[in-house]
This record gives C-alpha cells, sequence and structure tokens, in this order.
C-alpha cells in the first residue's frame, strides 16, 4: 500500500479517540472549559449514560459571536499563543482540541452569549461538519449538547461499557471536581433525576458532606501543609475508615484533576501501619504550586502531569497527610523491645457475640441463628471456587486460649492448632448463608426504624441496579434520593450489624467494571457482607465466645479458608512439635 496523506475526516476521529474515550471524557473538558470560562453555575444533564445526551449549560463568560465557528477549528485556542506559554499554564485547557473532536464523533449543539453582546449564536455540527449557524437571543453563558456520541465510530462505540458504568465514571468525575472546586455550584442531573447538588458555599467540608455523607465526612482529617513552596490542602479520612481500593484517594495539582501512582502511594505511605493490608483511605489532596514546576502538557487526555522535583512532591503529601493523622488521630509511639502490649477491654469493638463473661452458652444459641451442633445442610462449593478444599474437615478440636486477641490455640489428636478467628468467623457465616441461600431459605428481620444510608455518588447507579439482588438476598433496601437508600431488613445472621456499615462495604464491592456476571455479583456480595460481620482481629472474645467459633468451624465442609481463599488454620504436628524441641 503506497504511502498518502489520510482525509481530514479518518485525521479527526484518529485525534478524537485520543481525547474523546468515554461519555465521561466529553463531560471533562466540556466541564473544564466551563471553569476555565469563569462559571460559577454549572448544570449536567445525562441521558442513557451520556451515549444518547449530554448537556452542559454554565454562566461564565460565553463565546464572542465571531469566534464560535473558529472554536470548532482544531488546535484554536484562547489559553495561550507561544511556545514559551506551556511553561505557565494557569488553565485547564490550553489545546483547542476539545471541541474539534467531540463534534468529529457526535452531534454537537453549541449555544452561547458573549457578555457585553446583544445576541446569542447558536450553531449545529455533525461528524465535524457545520450543518447550521444563526443569532438568537440567549443570557450569558454556553450550553453545548452532545447527541449520539460515537455515532460514526461503531468500533468505539461497541466497546462501551454498560449504561450504569458509564454513569458511575460521569458521577465521579463531577464530584471529584466539585470537591476541587468548593466555590462553584455543581448539579448532575441523570434521565431527569437529580443525583448530585452541591457546591457555592466555598467550603470544601460542605462538598466532602455532599460526596462523602455527613457520617464519613465528620470523621475525617484536614490536611493542610507546606513543604517547599508546595502547598497541599484537603482532608482525609482517618485509619478506621477505608476501601477496598485506591479509587477514593483524589488528587489535585492546581485544579486539575490529575491520577499519579506515586501520589497515591504518598497518600497511602502517610498510613505506614495504621491500615489493614489491602485496605486504602478515602479523601481528597489539592496540591498548589507555581505553574512552571510542572508539566501538564505529557498527556493528550491531560490526566498526567509530570513535576520538576517529583521528590519534593511525593514528601509534601506524604508530609501533610501524615500531620493530619497525627493531629486528628495520635499515633501511638513505638515501645522499647520487650515490653507487653495490651489492649484494654473497653476499647474492642462491639462483635456480635459481645457479653458478659459469665454469659451461659445456652444464651449463644439465641444469638447466633442456626448456630450449635444442628447446623443446617450446606450447599456443596465447586472444589477451589473459594480455596476452600473438600473433605479435609478438622478433628475434634480442645480449646486452650486466644493469643494477641485474634488468634486461637487449640488441641488436637494431631497437634497443636491456631485459628485466626477472622477468617474463621468469615467462613462460618458465608457456609451458613450459602446453606440459606441454596434452600431458598434465606431469613430475613425487619430492623425497628429505617435507617438511611448514604453512599458516595459513583457508588449509586450500580447500588441501585443490584437492588434486586440484596432484597432476594435477605436484605430489603430502597432508594431514597440522591445518594441514599433506606434499609428496612436485614439478613437474620447478620441483623446486629450496622446497616450503614453493610451497605457501605456492599456498594464498596460493586467496583465498576468487575464481575459482571450475576452469579460471581452475587458470591462477591455475600462473602464481603461475611468479611464485614465477621469478628474482627483484635477482639477479645470470652471462652464461650472461643468454644462456639471452634465448633462451628469443626463443622464447615472447607473449614480450612475463609471464603477469599486465605488460611484460617495453622497445624503444628506432634513430630513438628518434638523437632523444634529437639526430642528427635
Amino acid at each position: 500500500m503506497p504511502i498518502q496523506i489520510l482525509p481530514p475526516d479518518v485525521t479527526a476521529q484518529i485525534a478524537a479517540g485520543e481525547v474523546v474515550e468515554r461519555p465521561a471524557s466529553v463531560v471533562k473538558e466540556l466541564l473544564e472549559n466551563a471553569l476555565d470560562a469563569g462559571a460559577r453555575t454549572i448544570t449536567i444533564e445525562i441521558e442513557g449514560g451520556g451515549r444518547r445526551l449530554i448537556r452542559i449549560a454554565d454562566d461564565g463568560s460565553g463565546i464572542p459571536a465571531a469566534e464560535v465557528e473558529l472554536a470548532f477549528a482544531r488546535h484554536a485556542t484562547s489559553k495561550l499563543r507561544r511556545a514559551d506559554d506551556l511553561d505557565h499554564i494557569t488553565t485547564l485547557g490550553f489545546r483547542g482540541e476539545a471541541l474539534a473532536s467531540i463534534a468529529a464523533v457526535a452531534h454537537v449543539t453549541l449555544t452561547t452569549a458573549a457578555r457585553g453582546e446583544a445576541m446569542g449564536t447558536r450553531v449545529r455540527v455533525v461528524g465535524g461538519e457545520l450543518v447550521s449557524h444563526e443569532r438568537i437571543g440567549a443570557p450569558a453563558g454556553t450550553i453545548i449538547t452532545v447527541e449520539n456520541l460515537f455515532f460514526n465510530v461503531p468500533a468505539r462505540f461497541k466497546f462501551l461499557k454498560a449504561e450504569t458504568t458509564e454513569r458511575s465514571h460521569i458521577d465521579g468525575l463531577v464530584t471529584r471536581y466539585a470537591l476541587a472546586y468548593p466555590d462553584r455550584r455543581f448539579r448532575l442531573v441523570h434521565d431527569g433525576r437529580k443525583a448530585f447538588e452541591g457546591g457555592g458555599t466555598g467550603s470544601l467540608y460542605d462538598v466532602a458532606i455532599e460526596v462523602y455523607g455527613l457520617d464519613t465526612a465528620r470523621e475525617m482529617l484536614r490536611v493542610h501543609g507546606e513543604h517547599q513552596g508546595i502547598t497541599v490542602s484537603g482532608y482525609v479520612t482517618p485509619p478506621h475508615i477505608t476501601r477496598a481500593n485506591r479509587g477514593q484517594i483524589t488528587l489535585f495539582v492546581n485544579g486539575r484533576w490529575i491520577q499519579d501512582q506515586r501520589l497515591t502511594h504518598a497518600v497511602v505511605q502517610a498510613y505506614h501501619t495504621l491500615l489493614q493490608v489491602g485496605r486504602y483511605p478515602m479523601g481528597v489532596v489539592l496540591m498548589a504550586l507555581p505553574p512552571e514546576d510542572v508539566d501538564v502538557n505529557i498527556h493528550p487526555t491531560k490526566a498526567e502531569v509530570r513535576f520538576r522535583d517529583g521528590d519534593s512532591a511525593f514528601s509534601a503529601v506524604q508530609k501533610a497527610v501524615r500531620g493530619a493523622l497525627i493531629s486528628g488521630a495520635p499515633i501511638p509511639e513505638a515501645q522499647a523491645p520487650g515490653t507487653p502490649v495490651t489492649a484494654p477491654r473497653a476499647a474492642v469493638p462491639w462483635s456480635p457475640w459481645q457479653a458478659a463473661d459469665d454469659v451461659p452458652p445456652a444464651a449463644f444459641q439465641a444469638r447466633f441463628p442456626g448456630g450449635g451442633p444442628a447446623e443446617p445442610p450446606l450447599v456443596p462449593e465447586a472444589p477451589g471456587e473459594d480455596g476452600g478444599r473438600l473433605g479435609e474437615r478438622l478433628p475434634i478440636l480442645r480449646l486452650i486460649g486466644q493469643v494477641g486477641a485474634t488468634y486461637l490455640i487449640a488441641e488436637g489428636p494431631e497437634g497443636l492448632y491456631l485459628i485466626d478467628q477472622h477468617a474463621a468467623h468469615e467462613r462460618v457465616l458465608y457456609e451458613q448463608f450459602m446453606a440459606e441461600r441454596g434452600q431458598h431459605e434465606v431469613s430475613s428481620q425487619a430492623l425497628l426504624e429505617a435507617v438511611a444510608v448514604e453512599v458516595p455518588p459513583d457508588r449509586v447507579a450500580p447500588l441501585e441496579t443490584q437492588l434486586p439482588l440484596l432484597n432476594a438476598l435477605g436484605f430489603t433496601v430502597e432508594h431514597f434520593g440522591g445518594h441514599s437508600f433506606l434499609v428496612r431488613a436485614m439478613p437474620a445472621a447478620f441483623a446486629r450489624q450496622d446497616p450503614a456499615a453493610l451497605l457501605n462495604a456492599i456498594a464498596d464491592e460493586l467496583e465498576t467494571g468487575r464481575a459482571p456476571l450475576e452469579r460471581e455479583v452475587e458470591r462477591r456480595l455475600i462473602v464481603r457482607v461475611c468479611k464485614q460481620a465477621a469478628v474482627k482481629a483484635g477482639q477479645v472474645l470470652t471462652a464461650a465466645e472461643m468454644q462456639e467459633l471452634l465448633t462451628r468451624l469443626e463443622a464447615c465442609q472447607s473449614p480450612r479458608t475463609c471464603p477469599h481463599g486465605r488460611p484460617t488454620v495453622i497445624h503444628f504436628s506432634a513430630g513438628r512439635l518434638a523437632h523444634e524441641f529437639g526430642r528427635t
């Protein structure tokens, strides 16, 4: 095939592919243009997850009538003039590619009026071609409507995710920018229903309440620090409020949302020794530094930046977040080697087994639905499905005690056994729940009063989609509007758990794009609920509680691993003990 110059329509679609990856990409580019235009109020309307329609209206400065058509030309921008201007970019946009790229793969209608002009302008561009241009009456500001996204790029269209997934990406984007610009008012509407509204007061804390919910926001720690000319501010959660992934760590540099693994690691590193393995904090970290010290022109979507001094940026974030943790939640000093470590009983969190030491074992039958030796028939699992190994039942064990408020010590005919109390309880709850689920007899218990639970806005759509499944699992949950849900009933096995904690754990598990198969979604939700409800490490148990757990673990079909595949039991054979003590 001979070398030739590509036609303009082909080059336009190729360039658009770098900028417009999905509906959220369109929202991002137009949202940034509105912020650059000085808009104080921005309304985002979405239909069909952004495939059918994206409309963004702002009250910014607008576009002069003489420049409207020029705005759709590639590399046309008002943000810079010379190459030297790239060294101190102070706006979010600067390349002049957004409108041209969007118009190349969609039907775009732009209505705008510049301040001081008597009339406004409306133009319509389809697939990069100007269709109409007219003068109309319009208020100052800009309204951009994007319809039929990727209508002429079927290959890109078919790779879009489910509507709820695309909606979640948009939710996460808008709420992040609301956090970074608390002085601007954002309103997000999906299919005619308000999904988010916040900002405008200038208070980051007010926006945090809307994004994270009041219960989480009031526990968040304020971040503020300065290191080598880099100012860091924002809010982060204390160590006991975490998520299963880093997705809720939001970073902004000079008002620009970025994705930077090193800075994300700096936030996590600030929690060193404070978080469980596989758990991550939430929060928004805002960095401000001279524009000449950061290069924003290294990625087509401007999602990545390069710092002149990356080590200073890392240190600034790590020190500011660590300072917030120390001042807001003092970190215990390390004790000298050999000093005994004790945990006061009053500091032990509540558990479904919590009781006075003198509670008779009979009382646990009432507090453990289906507890004790009379276990219901269990649903067999496929070997290796979750790491459980069928047939490897535990022998009858004699309880010795508890060590480190985390592990049970027991003796059996084959030697010594150490049992991880959290992993063991996860296995017990999981097999009990799966047994009830297999018999279609999941017992549900109504709450005395419905509990309102707020979840992050970008988790609303996935959670709402799975409400029928949750109801089938023994929950009674309904969408209460915005990002609030009402919990009216819970599975009886978890009735003593905090409804807000369980529902947020479920929402966290429904991470965007994971486990598309319904059966896998169901299993993951059950596993996550069991993990949330299980007794935690560091929780002191009474002798009766430990014996109850041991008895129920012995009755499990796959007692040697938790549902995630982590070991519940470590076995030290009599032969190994003899060898360790030099008896062989």
